[in-house]
């Protein structure tokens, strides 16, 4: 499932896109509360969560802050092992 914002149209192409590790995810409510903490930070636009991968894809206006999405998923209750 994909959180989106409200989108600027033109933007997409200075948009930056990074997945991320993330261990403990086991169903979609694990997935919806790990898009709804990172989808807080702002400049997120999109977030894409797979529990069975543990793979959370974030599209932002500017690169996010790591230390930003690790403490969101942290809040979620899962840990960020690190860029995949």
């Amino acid at each position: 499932m994909l959180l989106t914002r409200g989108r600027t149209p033109g933007k997409e192409s200075s948009m930056s896109t990074i997945t991320y590790q993330v261990t403990g995810m086991t169903c979609g409510h694990c997935e919806g509360a790990v898009k709804s903490e990172i989808g807080a930070i702002p400049g997120v636009t999109e977030v894409k969560a797979v529990a069975a991968t543990g793979l959370v894809t974030v599209v932002a206006e500017a690169q996010p802050d790591d230390a930003a999405v690790r403490a969101a998923v942290d809040e979620a209750g899962y840990e960020l092992v690190g860029r995949a």
